[in-house]
């Protein structure tokens, strides 16, 4: 038994319904069965009376705005300066020591590691935001003041993650494809583990009388809103010509601007965060995924693939799914295949087999194996 201490910037306890959230708490379930395990987070403190979970608040505004701009004098991704806490460097300064190994839980944690730690080092990455970040630098207009706040914080996120690949013991990623990418001199220290999902429910039923198309995320991250907004304006009308009837249907956290936008259109539905996809399957005939911003692999694919929807992507995201999804290279080759879909039982189910043997390997309780035999190696 080791005595660890798991770091996150979001508290893995909270009502929040997004992966990281989720992938955090699954992680502390599978650690603690067989170690001694501590968290520390930033969150609300109202959950600071649980046994060995050490919360600590969030600064208000002004302090964050105050701690990026310092992040960005001494050269550090902005986001460190959003996601930092002095209470919990302390905290975690104070009793690094008492442990064997700290498990850091995405990037921005890693701004947390204390001087002179000779424990072990594990972090999860989970993507490369460098490429994420630079993505998205290219593929906002050139008039947007968010297109050179990315390009800064891509050069920022890259030196962090050479830093990482340097100093920690093992570094987790999710995609082979991402692994290749870097330097050969770490390559040892990158652990590649599958993203996971909780279970496959085989939910989808090809028909004809099916009119919905799907798309699941967070619309608050940046690249999914821009898929979102690119889809309605450059191929919805489109479709609509061919298939009068058809819906769009959103599922994730969405501020009320996008919302109140989006729902001008009668073929549009929002439906915000939902906890039980399940029912968002049955009428649809597909599920989306064309984002042109793209690093890792895309959860929502997985999720779709879960309940054995079809997919649809970009041919950014497909290339960790093989033949497994249907990828397009422009918007007319994506029309075709979003109404081949529509109409083409044969190829729909063909495809949900597909997607539903794909995502066997996918489920949590292979992939938490992984996580204890790092920890125990």
């Amino acid at each position: 038994m080791k005595k660890i201490l798991f770091i996150s910037t979001r508290n893995p306890f909270s009502n929040r319904y997004s992966g990281d959230v989720i992938g955090s708490k699954k992680i502390i379930n599978t650690l603690k069965k067989t170690n001694k395990l501590d968290i520390v987070t930033l969150g609300e403190k109202k959950n600071l009376s649980r046994k060995n979970i050490f919360i600590f608040k969030e600064p208000i505004f002004f302090l964050k705005v105050f701690f990026a701009l310092k992040s960005l004098f001494f050269l550090k991704p902005i986001q460190f300066g959003l996601f930092y806490s002095s209470e919990m460097q302390n905290f975690i300064n104070n009793n690094a020591f008492d442990y064997d190994l700290i498990f850091f839980y995405h990037i921005r944690s890693s701004q947390y590691l204390p001087e002179n730690y000779y424990g072990k080092k594990i972090i999860e990455m989970g993507d490369l935001y460098s490429s994420n970040y630079e993505q998205t630098f290219y593929n906002l207009k050139i008039f947007n003041p968010l297109k050179y706040v990315y390009f800064i914080e891509s050069l920022l996120i890259k030196r962090i993650e050479k830093k990482i690949f340097k100093n920690f013991d093992k570094i987790i990623l999710f995609s082979k494809n991402e692994i290749k990418k870097i330097d050969r001199t770490f390559i040892k220290k990158i652990i590649h583990i599958n993203i996971s999902i909780e279970k496959i429910k085989k939910k989808y039923l090809f028909s004809e009388n099916n009119k919905k198309i799907l798309f699941i995320g967070n619309l608050k991250y940046l690249p999914n809103i821009l898929a979102v907004k690119n889809f309605v304006n450059s191929i919805l009308p489109r479709l609509k010509k061919r298939i009068p009837d058809i819906k769009f249907e959103i599922v994730g956290d969405i501020n009320n601007f996008d919302k109140f936008f989006l729902s001008f259109n009668r073929n549009i539905k929002c439906w915000g965060i939902q906890k039980d996809l399940g029912k968002f399957i049955k009428g649809s005939f597909c599920g989306l995924a064309n984002l042109k911003i793209a690093s890792g692999v895309q959860g929502k694919i997985l999720s779709y693939m879960s309940y054995g929807l079809p997919v649809i992507c970009s041919n950014k995201v497909s290339h960790n799914f093989n033949n497994n999804v249907i990828s397009y290279k422009d918007d007319t080759e994506l029309i075709e295949k979003i109404i081949k879909f529509k109409n083409n039982k044969k190829l729909s189910n063909r495809m949900s087999k597909k997607s539903l043997s794909f995502i066997n390997k996918f489920t949590w309780s292979k992939i938490e194996k992984d996580y204890l035999k790092i920890i125990k190696n």
